[in-house]
């Protein structure tokens, strides 16, 4: 198989409409069929359930906002809405699926809350709220007035869900009973560094922090038996001499655990570093030109072989191919537009 389907959530200001989908080709190396799969408000944060047969995304609703659940073709890219949750309030920033396709869960960064919702298996119909934490606390940088959740997902194992707060500077740990979120454990990391995705190794026992604010890694032990983690280190993504605005964004690690990947927005580049194989800590590879201005976001291809990178405010994507071996990136192409793109992401296979 050759050709991947890929979605792109997007901010719906200027020509932009909703969720966007392409095709990547690998044997040609290129992104072709970009075309409007769902007319939407604001779908920045998509997710896909492990079987491809459902898309759940982010929505703005008038003057509220949740998740929209859409049935997938995967033949042709197309997204067929199913229904949607929303409360009043600002909408979510991200949103992510359990295996099961049972439960969805969103962090929302103006509300500074993390809230479980039930999903229908088999319809993939999104259901009720089950459950919903209000983060409280502030940290020292202006931006840190009051909690800013920004990520929320499971862990590898699903015991737990995890959050990420930016403005308490917290990454915090759920159980998940009988649809009830309570607080297992608690990680402070850096004031001032405003903690935004995590993405756990493939070896279940270390995670990656990626902070907005400090523009930094933090490489975290977990211990899987009581949903905790303990800091290792602590590691720039920019370079010391630069002293422009620049905010961490989006952060992923390769299957094979041997790579993390970093997007850099304001120093708009990608950075790359190799995972020590005995103590989970990384070391810098390089750096590329992320080929446009905010990179909000990137993915692997299926094959992990390219890396799809977006650019919110110069509105294109970026292919990428990908050393395997030694995890560094190649331009490919960089004209490819969609308008404000801020989350991209393959079917699973």
């Amino acid at each position: 198989m050759s050709k991947f389907i890929g979605y792109v959530g997007t901010y719906t200001k200027g020509d932009s409409k909703g969720v966007y989908s392409f095709t990547l080709d690998t044997d040609e190396q290129k992104i072709e069929n970009v075309r409007l799969a769902a007319t939407l408000e604001n779908p920045t944060y998509v997710t896909i359930s492990q079987d491809n047969r459902f898309l759940y995304s982010v929505v703005k609703d008038g003057e509220s906002g949740g998740v929209a659940a859409y049935e997938m073709d995967n033949q042709n890219g197309g997204l067929n809405r199913l229904n949607h949750y929303v409360s009043e309030g600002a909408s979510p920033c991200h949103v992510s699926v359990n295996k099961a396709n049972n439960q969805v869960l969103t962090a929302n960064y103006h509300k500074g809350t993390i809230e479980l919702i039930s999903v229908n298996a088999e319809t993939g119909r999104i259901g009720t709220s089950q459950s919903v934490v209000a983060h409280e606390g502030t940290g020292p940088h202006e931006r840190q007035e009051k909690p800013h959740t920004h990520f929320s997902g499971f862990t590898p194992d699903e015991k737990y869900a995890v959050a990420v707060d930016l403005g308490i500077d917290k990454v915090i740990t759920y159980e998940v009973t009988d649809g009830a979120l309570k607080e297992a454990q608690s990680l402070q990391v850096r004031p001032g560094s405003g903690p935004r995705h995590i993405a756990f190794h493939p070896n279940g026992k270390h995670a990656y922090v990626m902070t907005e604010l400090s523009n930094e890694v933090i490489t975290l032990s977990y211990d899987s038996s009581n949903g905790s983690f303990t800091e290792l280190q602590y590691i720039s993504t920019i370079p010391e001499d630069f002293t422009e605005n620049s905010q961490g964004s989006a952060i992923h690690i390769s299957k094979d655990g041997k790579f993390v990947y970093v997007s850099n927005r304001g120093h708009n580049s990608i950075a790359v570093f190799q995972v020590n194989e005995e103590t989970g800590e990384l070391t810098l590879i390089e750096r590329v030109s992320s080929e446009g201005n905010w990179p909000r976001d990137f993915v692997f291809d299926p094959t992990e072989r390219f890396i799809v990178g977006s650019n919110q405010e110069s509105s294109n994507l970026v292919l990428y191919s990908r050393n395997i071996e030694t995890g560094k990136l190649t331009l490919v192409d960089s004209d490819i537009t969609v308008p404000y793109p801020v989350c991209v992401k393959f079917l699973n296979v």
